[in-house]
């Protein structure tokens, strides 16, 4: 399958090619992930989903495109809500910064599929610069470490998987190119005065991650391909809501504890 920007986001595509994003719901829970793919989960878009593809687009120069393609950004007295206003700001910060614009000013949006672990995946780049780094842009509430159960208080972009995105993206480019790039990250806040910041990924991490990923692929597909089936997280809306009940003694309940 031969992707485009008008079929990248397809159901087809995401049949085709693990990304990311799909990588990262498998490891939180297989069934709801298989579930979201199949389309049993609708997938829904946050204010603080759409505030970081405005940013996306107004960096790209899309962004009066964008905004015709959401109308819900405005007030009915066709002002910006409070919220894109605010995203405004955010992109004037960061064209103040000269080295934000650079690493930013690379080819936007540029498409690389190869093959990880023996499986096809696909990622978009928010900016390919050759030769120099693949950059991707963030916007997040702030830089604090985030709380991780199971692993403590982590660093923000350990936390949210930027390392795994790192690790593929810089694989699929290099597949493509014969490149190994720095994976940096160009990242602001939504605070009432945003911070900022450029950080690039530590080596060392994306390798880790990259075997990970590896290792993860077969299972992934295969479940995707309806040859394994999936195991429930447990504790996510998904397996809240298809759960069985059954009659649990409180003595099972301490053994788990």
């Amino acid at each position: 399958m031969q992707l485009t920007e008008a079929n990248y986001y397809s159901r087809e595509a995401d049949e085709a090619f693990l990304s990311v994003s799909q990588y990262k719901d498998f490891l939180r829970c297989e069934a709801a992930a298989l579930a979201r793919l199949r389309g049993e989960i609708p997938r829904m878009t946050s204010t603080a989903m759409l505030v970081g593809s405005y940013v996306d687009a107004a960096l790209g120069g899309t962004l009066e495109d964008f905004r015709q393609e959401h109308p819900e950004l405005f007030k009915r007295d066709g002002s910006l809500k409070a919220d894109y206003a605010h995203a405004d700001y955010i992109i004037e910060r960061i064209k103040a910064q000269p080295l934000m614009v650079h690493y930013l000013g690379g080819e936007v949006q540029r498409i690389f599929t190869g093959t990880i672990g023996g499986v096809a995946w696909k990622c978009k780049v928010d900016s390919y610069i050759p030769g120099e780094a693949i950059v991707d842009g963030k916007v997040m509430k702030d830089f604090e470490p985030v709380y991780v159960i199971g692993s403590g208080r982590l660093p923000w972009w350990e936390a949210w998987g930027y390392d795994k995105q790192g690790a593929v993206y810089q694989e699929l480019v290099r597949q493509n190119t014969g490149e190994r790039l720095p994976f940096i990250l160009s990242a602001a806040t939504k605070e009432p005065e945003p911070d900022l910041a450029l950080l690039q990924v530590d080596q060392t991490m994306l390798d880790y991650e990259l075997a990970q990923a590896e290792e993860a692929a077969p299972r992934i597909d295969a479940i995707k391909k309806g040859l394994l089936e999936p195991d429930r997280c447990g504790h996510c809306a998904y397996c809240r809501r298809t759960k069985t009940v059954e009659l649990v003694r409180t003595e099972d309940l301490k053994d788990e504890a």
